[in-house]
């Protein structure tokens, strides 16, 4: 566990040594309350539904953006041999990594805590869907970060990493999407509906927290990061 602190440490550190992170949480900060208010001022109800919509999409782009030069950049600048020589597991370096990528992703939806705070001054919101929309996003996004970082450890080219976690995450979206499934055989349905990445957020949003649904995105996650682990010991015998 020490193992596992000492580099979720070393890795949640880097995000803040470069304005790379304060200029990425300014971004999503910027967009997302811009594009909640443009609408929030026109629907005239306080509710945080319409953000939480916009969310799969934002976290689409945003998330390939913090996970695409954590291993990739490892191997550019050849440090990923001299991290595999260290005393640890590939398992605890998965791990560390990811609870950085993850703590740094909720630290950033958490600074939205403005928004419900301004519904709260407007008026009474009802907070069940509101709770429910974040602990939806923060399992969202912690799936996204599980993918983004099995891509990034199969390339040392970030541009590459970011393109095809886009590209993996996009298609796990469409899976479930109402347009695709229609077309597909009756029986194929209820799975398609079932691996789709957002149908499972759209569930929570609503304020019901289903182990269904959280077990979905443990499942994701853990799928994901055994990947990625496999990814690290198959580079050992290169």
């Amino acid at each position: 566990m020490n193992t596992v602190l000492a580099i979720f440490k070393k890795e949640f550190v880097s995000f803040f040594i470069s304005p790379i992170a304060y200029v990425f949480i300014t971004v999503y900060l910027v967009i997302t309350n811009f594009l909640f208010f443009q609408s929030f001022f026109l629907i005239n109800q306080l509710e945080m539904r319409s953000y939480f919509q916009i969310l799969p999409w934002v976290f689409l782009f945003f998330v390939p953006a913090i996970t695409m030069r954590t291993w990739a950049e490892e191997k550019k600048i050849r440090t990923l041999e001299l991290l595999l020589t260290w005393p640890v597991s590939d398992l605890q370096v998965v791990f560390g990594k990811f609870l950085a990528t993850f703590a740094f992703l909720s630290a950033v939806i958490l600074l939205s805590v403005t928004v419900p705070i301004t519904l709260a001054v407007l008026g009474t919101p009802d907070f069940g869907p509101i709770f429910g929309g974040y602990i939806g996003a923060i399992l969202m996004g912690a799936a996204y970060l599980a993918i983004g970082l099995w891509v990034s450890s199969l390339t040392e080219n970030q541009i590459v990493a970011f393109i095809l976690s886009l590209v993996v995450i996009f298609v796990m979206m469409m899976v479930g999407n109402p347009f695709i499934i229609m077309k597909m055989p009756a029986f194929i349905v209820p799975i398609m509906s079932y691996l789709g990445l957002a149908n499972h957020f759209e569930s929570i949003m609503r304020g019901v927290v289903d182990s269904r649904n959280v077990i979905y995105y443990l499942s994701v996650i853990s799928f994901f990061l055994f990947l990625n682990v496999q990814s690290l010991s198959s580079r050992k015998y290169e």
